[in-house]
């Protein structure tokens, strides 16, 4: 692992810790404005905390990056990270590479969410689209959803008129910022809320037109320690979304204080880390990205940034969780352990890079495969919460970046700041080393 970066000795690297530091100021203001949302968010959640109780379904998508957050979304609902609570059904309409190509070289690519939703949802059921740049698709599907009688929630840039003037969206959720990259990190926070405190309506047994509700019995202390405030006894509708107003503004804050803290800390190996790739790309190598569960729609978005750039130049990046086919082959036939360093065997050469991103750094799929990239020569690069778990003790690590939370929440929002201002900064390195 890289140690920490001593004061710099050369222009290049006085440049980077500069960008370094401005990087993470740009997203302390944008974090503490993500407070304003709070009554946005406790109405999108009632409201969707009804639907699921009717029997409805969550349907994600987005284009882009706000393909890997539908994706993320989905994971979220279907898979909770808190033990105990009830699975939901969602599902990303990003997902299936063969309908969504097949309908855009048909139809047209604003029919590619239009056509799926026409066959897939059910006026019960709730449309979350995440709009990230210009293109008609995603706004198209909010509209169908609409028409079709969903509840429509819309997570949205600084720029929310597109969402707001045609009518066709419920809720409008927005980051108050233009930079493409922190309404995505204010995006991953607001899609985690949303899920934290559907929940917690579901646990007061909130079922259509009743105002009171007892918390539900059961295995809730996972949720009861996050929100003790919901459990003592009755209470009534406004009460209850005034908490969870509340609770909101204390998780935004949460968050931000959490990104500064990351910010202080790892500023100095992130330069360190970027100089390192920035080599590597000089020399022709390619970055090759995975991770499980919503950190392998993580290791998508750090794909889709390196090769599909909103600015600067495009570099050779590959996902290992995209072929669905690979890794369903080679978990079944060999095991899941091996699902990413066999890919690593087949696929990386030395000098590339290897970038693993875990929430409690434990993964044995993540292990095995930084072990394969260290034996063939790659830089190894890892991303971990709590204090690193097993990927702090690896020799074959080159760069380890921990978030010290044990909130898997907090640590993916956190993770999504990292990768980013590492993008930055490899990009700011190759321009000063030209």
């Amino acid at each position: 692992m890289a140690p920490l970066m001593s004061a710099p000795v050369t222009p290049r690297e006085a440049n980077l810790a500069r960008l370094a530091v401005a990087a993470f100021e740009r997203r302390h203001l944008a974090g503490i404005a993500l407070a304003e949302q709070a009554d946005a968010v406790a109405g999108a959640c009632h409201d969707m905390a009804r639907r699921f109780q009717r029997g409805g379904k969550l349907i994600a998508f987005g284009s882009g990056q706000g393909s890997t957050d539908a994706q993320h979304i989905a994971v979220e609902f279907v898979h909770p990270v808190i033990v105990g609570k009830r699975a939901l059904p969602a599902t990303s309409l990003t997902a299936d590479v063969a309908t969504v190509s097949g309908v855009a070289a048909r139809e047209g690519w604003e029919e590619v969410f239009v056509h799926q939703l026409r066959y897939l949802a059910r006026p019960e059921d709730i449309a979350i689209a995440i709009l990230d740049g210009p293109g008609r698709s995603v706004l198209a599907g909010l509209e169908v959803a609409k028409t079709m009688g969903l509840l429509t929630i819309a997570l949205a840039g600084r720029d929310r008129s597109p969402a707001e003037t045609n009518g066709a969206v419920d809720h409008v959720l927005s980051a108050r910022t233009e930079d493409r990259e922190i309404v995505k990190e204010m995006h991953v926070t607001l899609y985690h809320l949303l899920w934290e405190l559907v929940h917690v309506f579901l646990e007061r047994e909130l079922s259509p037109g009743a105002e009171h509700g007892e918390a539900r019995g059961g295995n809730g202390g996972a949720l009861r320690s996050l929100y003790p405030f919901l459990y003592p006894g009755p209470s009534d509708l406004d009460s209850m979304l005034e908490q969870v107003r509340h609770s909101t503004e204390d998780k935004a804050r949460d968050i931000t204080a959490l990104r500064d803290l990351v910010g202080r800390e790892l500023r100095g190996p992130l330069v360190d880390c970027a100089q390192a790739m920035a080599r590597s790309f000089q020399a022709g190598g390619k970055l090759l990205a995975f991770g499980n569960g919503g950190s392998s729609s993580d290791a998508q978005a750090v794909t889709q940034l390196f090769l599909h750039p909103p600015a600067g130049r495009p570099l050779a990046a590959l996902s290992l969780t995209n072929d669905t086919g690979v890794i369903t082959a080679l978990s079944n036939d060999v095991g899941f352990d091996v699902a990413f360093s066999r890919q690593l065997a087949v696929f990386g050469q030395a000098g590339d890079i290897a970038l693993g991103l875990s929430t409690s750094g434990n993964s044995a799929n993540l292990l095995s495969a930084f072990d394969q990239a260290s034996r063939q020569g790659l830089l190894g690069i890892g991303f971990a919460g709590y204090d690193g778990g097993r990927m702090a003790e690896m020799r074959s690590l080159d760069h380890l970046f921990v978030v010290p939370s044990s909130s898997v929440h907090r640590i993916q929002e956190a993770q999504t700041t990292l990768y980013h201002v590492l993008w930055e900064l490899t990009q700011a390195a190759l321009d000063g080393a030209e």
